[in-house]
Parts: structure tokens; sequence; C-alpha cells
């Protein structure tokens, strides 16, 4: 019987055979996966802001003691951490960010490059004035996270990762259903008209790889920040930004030297992947897991890439569990 990912492949290279083109069906062929039970949609927390660079960043927290800070990726916020949140703040200062033009922090007029959203994190940490700090980190709040560590290594605890961006990745680590998606993604004319006129990340894609049905509230909460076109700029920036195979240069850089900087460092590392998973599965997966020997690694049960949406307990034990022991 085949696995999971395995009908994944096989539902992506059918698609294409028969579909060519047809991107907006892509999303009807990612499978469910059995979610833990009683998630809640709510997001009970206050609100918080700080100054950076001239624009507001909103920021939710919950507990005391040492802090933990969980940055989102795309086209996620602060709302992507809130079942995992009240978990880790039983035990610590458990703070969670929205990344510059995302979740309920200010859109400037900026490129929403990675550097972008880097020297705007930077800001936030300068203000926040952490100290012994662990960072837990998914999709792009891997690459941003990771690299104000690298530069704060005093500061730093431990990092925690899953489904996030650590290397520089190759178009031949993964399957041809993603590949084929983000191509389409990075082409100027497509991904334009993807992700910013037919709003097909925030609608179709993101619900579709949180492994479960999201419920009308949270599919309105993470449509909430892009109701209008010219909010969904970084949407499809973000695509544009992975460092598949050297592109985009700077980019791919930069992370590749995070990532020496990261095997080469000290502070405890724990990566936690899901089944099938999309980003840390499969030769990424065990790229990493050769390149940092080090690194802790759990699996945390049955998700796509938003694992928050179908194993937030998981996640959130398993965090806590081991930076307890840090």
């Amino acid at each position: 019987m085949r696995s999971a990912k395995e009908w994944l492949v096989v539902g992506g290279a059918s698609l294409l055979i028969a579909l060519s083109a047809c991107t907006q069906l892509i999303p009807k062929f990612v499978p469910k996966v059995k979610a833990e039970q009683n998630i809640s949609a709510a997001y009970p927390f206050a609100d918080h802001f700080i100054v950076v660079n001239g624009s507001k960043i909103h920021y939710i927290e919950v507990g005391s003691g040492t802090p933990v800070v969980f940055i989102h990726g795309n086209p996620t916020s602060s709302y992507l951490w809130r079942n995992v949140l009240p978990i880790v703040g039983q035990h610590h200062r458990a703070i969670a960010i929205d990344l510059i033009g995302m979740g309920k922090s200010d859109k400037p007029d900026i490129p929403y490059r990675l550097d972008d959203f880097i020297r705007y994190f930077d800001g936030f940490m300068d203000e926040m004035k952490l100290g012994d700090v662990t960072l837990v980190v998914h999709d792009w709040g891997g690459a941003i996270g990771i690299d104000w560590a690298m530069r704060h290594q005093s500061q730093v605890k431990g990092i925690a990762m899953m489904e996030t961006i650590i290397a520089p990745m190759h178009w031949d680590q993964v399957d041809i259903f993603t590949r084929y998606l983000f191509k389409q993604f990075r082409d100027p004319v497509e991904g334009e008209k993807l992700n910013v006129k037919d709003n097909f990340f925030v609608e179709k894609l993101l619900p579709a790889m949180a492994g479960r049905p999201l419920t009308d509230g949270e599919n309105a909460a993470y449509r909430a920040p892009f109701l209008h076109e010219s909010d969904r700029k970084l949407v499809a920036i973000f695509p544009q930004e992975i460092p598949f195979d050297g592109d985009p240069p700077d980019v791919s850089a930069r992370v590749a030297h995070n990532y020496e900087l990261l095997q080469n460092a000290s502070m405890p590392l724990l990566l936690l992947y899901a089944e099938p998973g999309a980003i840390v599965q499969g030769k990424y997966l065990q790229a990493i897991r050769t390149g940092l020997p080090r690194m802790t690694v759990k699996d945390i049960g049955p998700g796509i890439h938003f694992i928050q949406e179908s194993q937030p307990t998981a996640i959130g034990n398993a965090v806590a569990e081991w930076s307890a022991a840090l």
C-alpha cells in the first residue's frame, strides 16, 4: 500500500500529465492527514506593538521566564502558533511575532525581500532586549531567525526548527508536484497572477497544506491581512526568494553562509518533522540531518507543511520538553 507521500507524488505527476498547467486544481491532490482533535480557532491574546523603522510590529505573548520567540513564514502570522504558545508558555515567556507586512503588523512600502524581513526582525529583537532566547521557526522564519542567531550567538539558548529553510535547496530535492508549483510561483507573470490577483497561496494552498479542513473562522483569520491586492505583494515575492540551485544569488549566498555558521556553532538544535511533510522530507531532510549531526530530530506525527494546524499539542510538548533540558 502506498504511503501518503507516495500518493502525493503520484497525484502530482498524474496532474501534470493530464492537466498540464491547471495550477488551480493542484490543492485537490494534496492528501489530508490524521490531525489532533479539539484544535481551537480562538486567538485569545492581548495585542502588543513595538515601533521598528517607523512601522508597528505586532506580537503576542503568554507566560513568564526565559523567552521563547516564535517566527512564522509565508503567508501566515502569529495566528499559526495560537495552539502551541499556551503549552510552551506554561514554563517560559512565549512570544510570537507578526513579521512586517503580515498579521496585524504595518505594511510599509518596502521591497519585501529577505533582507527587509531580517532588518525589521533585528529591530524587533533590539527593542525587546531579549537574552538567553530560544527561537522556534517555521517556513521563512527559519532563514530570518537563523540569520539573527548567527549574529547574536551569545544571546541564543537554542533553535527549534520545523518545515523551514535551513540550508540552500536544490530542485532535485523536491518532488515533481512541488517543483512544478513553485516554478509557476517564480514566473514573473504567472506568479503575480496567482498570488496577487487570485490570492492563490492564501485561499487555496494554505488550506490544502494545513493537512485538515480549516474552519471558516480559521480561513478568515489567515485571509484578513491580505484582503486587498496591495497587501499581497510579499506573498508573491517570498516564493521567488527560495534559494533553489543558487537562485537568487544574494539569498542563496546568505542562507549558505548562515548554514555554514550554524554547522560550526554550539547551540542546541531541535528539528521537528511530520509525515509526509512538504519541505523537511526526503533528500532535504537527509541532507540536514547529515550536515547537523548534533541536532535532535523528532517525528511529531502526520502533517503537510502548516503542521501547527494538524499537530499543535505534539509541537508544543516537544518544544517545551526540549527547552526545559537546555
